[in-house]
């Protein structure tokens, strides 16, 4: 198995390098045949017929939490490639049949810390544009969930999501997907989202005749965001009028099988989980104000196997707030404060979790190549006391690089 994905990869990378090869000679073809462009990634273009981007990134970073709030003796490093994708997207016969395929390589990218088999596939998906503000797709993609998941790993203004988002987010799930997006003369947008889907995460094999169903409705009152900056983090574009988008997701997953839903360990019984999701994200002028509560709900979340080991879903509430201010057109400066509070179904199981973080981005190549530092500080059952129990600080630098 080791060896197919080595080679798999292997092909992967020879067949971005031949793309790579060509631009300075293809870009200077006159007539109606192949086209190479490097503007977004690598793009080659066959008349009309057929469009391939190509795209690839990586995080690699170096990180370290202590082992108590009032020490600086360190518990854990963290050192490694966080992620590496390669991406292709595109049309084939015709604009209005686009698709969308993304590949990770790296071992927190493939599940392989839950002990699972290797999921290199991370999205791959079909769309048909039935008209300009209305498409439809079939495949694995993220579900309209909350704003911070559905915002690109490589578009975040901190190292990695919040925790909030960790334990209570809808993930990646194969079935079907709708958008459309309902503008009006005088400025407002609407967009409505929905998803039909197995529920039971990414390269599922078949479980059960339980299906999830994932809603989502966003309105921004002031019009589009420039280059959908609704969807990244951080007013780069330092937007010259007030923009705000308000979203509401909603999702039932019926005989969900794993602990997160999407996510997580296989659980010894099946549970039906009900998710409420609300955020916001307001930009003016290189200001950023974003925020998600984050709500999951299950009658009875404890399964047990005959041998007596439970497993369990996480129920409760989780909260992220963030706030950050361009101090010059590459440099950024961001705070975050997280909140997880499992109800009391969770008691002696689950802590009050909170977390504040102070970040700094440096961006060289806006969000495909940047510096990232965090500082952050945990604590425990709303005690801010350096030296309560499990209280800790944790740092980490990256380097985002892609094309």
């Amino acid at each position: 198995m080791k060896i197919m994905l080595q080679r798999k990869s292997f092909v992967l990378w020879i067949f971005a390098f031949l793309c790579l090869y060509q631009p300075l000679t293809a870009q200077t073809e006159t007539d109606e045949g192949a086209l190479l462009e490097v503007e977004n990634g690598v793009s080659f273009s066959q008349n009309s017929l057929f469009l391939l981007n190509l795209r690839f990134r990586m995080q690699n970073r170096f990180g370290f939490t202590t082992k108590a709030g009032n020490t600086i003796d360190v518990n854990q490093f963290e050192a490694r490639v966080r992620r590496l994708r390669l991406r292709f997207d595109g049309y084939v016969l015709n604009p209005k049949f686009s698709y969308y395929i993304q590949l990770s390589f790296s071992k927190a990218d493939q599940d392989l810390e839950l002990g699972t088999v290797p999921q290199t596939i991370r999205d791959a998906m079909f769309y048909y544009h039935i008209s300009q503000n209305f498409y439809v797709g079939l495949g694995q993609s993220k579900l309209p969930g909350n704003r911070q998941r559905v915002i690109s790993s490589g578009n975040l203004q901190f190292t990695d999501r919040s925790l909030a988002n960790a334990i209570y987010t809808l993930d990646r799930d194969f079935g079907f997907f709708a958008y459309y997006t309902l503008p009006f003369s005088d400025g407002p947008v609407f967009n409505i989202k929905g998803a039909i889907t197995t529920g039971d995460g990414r390269n599922a094999s078949p479980v059960n005749e339980g299906l999830a169903y994932t809603g989502r409705v966003e309105v921004l009152p002031f019009g589009e965001f420039i280059n959908s900056g609704d969807y990244s983090e951080g007013d780069l574009e330092f937007e010259t009028t007030p923009k705000l988008s308000l979203g509401l997701s909603m999702s039932v997953n019926k005989k969900a099988s794993r602990t997160g839903g999407q996510l997580g360990r296989e659980l010894y019984g099946f549970r039906d989980i009900h998710a409420l999701i609300a955020d916001m994200m307001f930009k003016y002028q290189g200001w950023m104000l974003s925020s998600e509560y984050l709500q999951r709900n299950v009658n009875n979340p404890f399964t047990q196997n005959a041998e007596g080991d439970i497993r369990y879903i996480i129920t409760g509430w989780g909260w992220n707030t963030q706030l950050s201010r361009m101090i010059s057109p590459k440099a950024e400066l961001a705070f975050r404060y997280t909140a997880v509070n499992p109800n009391d179904k969770m008691e002696g199981y689950e802590r009050h979790i909170e977390e504040s973080t102070l970040g700094s981005t440096y961006y060289l190549n806006r969000h495909r190549i940047k510096i990232q530092g965090n500082i952050t500080y945990r604590w425990y059952d709303t005690n801010t006391e350096l030296s309560h129990e499990n209280n800790r600080w944790g740092a980490m630098f990256q380097i985002e690089f892609g094309i």
